[in-house]
């Protein structure tokens, strides 16, 4: 028994060295979060904001922009918002506006934006990204003093967000996309101003270590004045909720997770190897069936006896969403442009393929009857996408 210990012991501490110095893979995730060093988040630009705002105080707020705006320090400050998904209700934009008009100002970078912001500004947001080549868009400012005689062309399509409608009577154009689509708009309210961006990622990471990147966003957000205190908003970005759990720290890393599942495996099988008896007699076991071909039978022939499609195919499609997380640890809750984008840049999976699958997905989301040659298509692409990502 000791040996096997012995053994076991050593296995355990070689899988740790291997894991532990195994190369990590690139995390393309869009967290936005200040402490990420990931491509996509904005670690760099919350050492550097003071380079751009200096003798400003970054105060670090995750309630909701009401309770946020309700509570802001004194003097006059900035309100800064970077995030996928940005949604502000009826309250949040009338405290919005009652904070801009006493001489403050907002600044919002996000790449979704939903509830009554749009609707009120009369705005909408449109991508025209384009997966088959990942075109370069060509982006500047409008104000002589800040355009650069060569646009600013950024890869990945981070820069393809444009507003396809504003309204010209209120919102000034800061900066336009292909010399044509505005890119970057403000508006004024009172003494203070709006600010929206509707290209977050021109702010992470992964912009800031190119000297365009760095440029860009220092312009950009140079038009917000100075001002005594920086608002930095984390409520879109970070979750409310705080895991408070012992065994927290073990199961935020892979590898201190795993060691901890092995452990607990070697724990319960010295226990059941060591309560056992030294000697006992040997029973008589019995070949086991195999089963597994009767079982299949059965439950293929119930399903093609109800003819439940839509059954079938929101569990494959559920196997392939949980394969997702699994191997590119990516959301999927909204499977959204940004998603796909992200799933065609870390993945080997051909962008037509995905474009179809998604497709078929949204369709099965629609509640909408699913033929017999609908699940059979679904399940093509599936099996395709598998292929493709081996």
């Amino acid at each position: 028994m000791r040996r096997y210990l012995m053994i076991g012991g050593i296995l355990i501490v070689g899988y740790l060295v291997i894991q532990y110095f195994k190369p990590k893979p690139t995390n393309w995730a869009p967290t936005y979060l200040s402490e990420d060093k990931i491509p996509f988040g904005t670690y760099i630009l919350r050492q550097r904001i003071n380079d751009i705002l200096p003798n400003t105080t970054i105060k670090t707020v995750q309630s909701a922009v009401y309770n946020n705006l309700k509570e802001k320090p004194n003097g006059q400050s900035n309100y800064f918002i970077i995030a996928s998904n940005l949604k502000v209700d009826k309250l949040d934009y009338l405290e919005m506006v009652k904070y801009m008009q006493s001489g403050n100002n907002i600044f919002i970078a996000a790449f979704q934006i939903q509830g009554v912001l749009l609707d009120k500004l009369k705005l909408q947001i449109t991508s025209d990204f384009n997966f088959q080549n990942k075109r370069k868009y060509p982006i500047n400012f409008v104000n002589p003093s800040l355009k650069r005689e060569l646009d600013y062309y950024f890869d990945k399509g981070i820069s393809g967000q444009y507003f396809s409608k504003v309204d010209s009577t209120r919102a000034i154009v800061l900066g336009k996309k292909q010399d044509e689509f505005a890119n970057f708009i403000q508006y004024k309210f009172g003494k203070g101003s709006l600010f929206i961006l509707p290209n977050p990622q021109l702010l992470t990471n992964y912009s800031l270590l190119r000297e365009d990147g760095l440029d860009y966003a220092a312009k950009a957000l140079s038009y917000l004045p100075k001002a005594e205190t920086l608002i930095w908003d984390e409520h879109f970005t970070r979750p409310n909720t705080k895991d408070s759990s012992v065994l927290r720290v073990l199961f935020k890393y892979d590898e201190l997770r795993w060691a901890y599942y092995i452990a607990l495996f070697s724990l319960v099988a010295f226990i059941v190897f060591e309560i056992k008896r030294r000697q006992r007699i040997i029973p008589v076991v019995e070949r086991l069936k195999n089963t597994s071909v009767e079982f299949v039978e059965v439950v293929g022939r119930v399903y093609y006896q109800q003819r439940n499609n839509r059954d079938i195919a929101e569990k494959k499609v559920n196997y392939l969403l949980e394969y997702i997380r699994t191997k590119y640890r990516l959301k999927t809750s909204d499977l959204d442009q940004e998603f796909k984008a992200s799933l065609i840049n870390i993945s080997s999976v051909s962008a037509d393929i995905i474009d179809e699958l998604f497709e078929e997905i949204t369709y099965l989301k629609a509640g909408q009857m699913v033929k017999d040659q609908q699940l059979i298509r679904l399940n093509k692409l599936i099996e395709q996408f598998y292929k493709q990502d081996q």
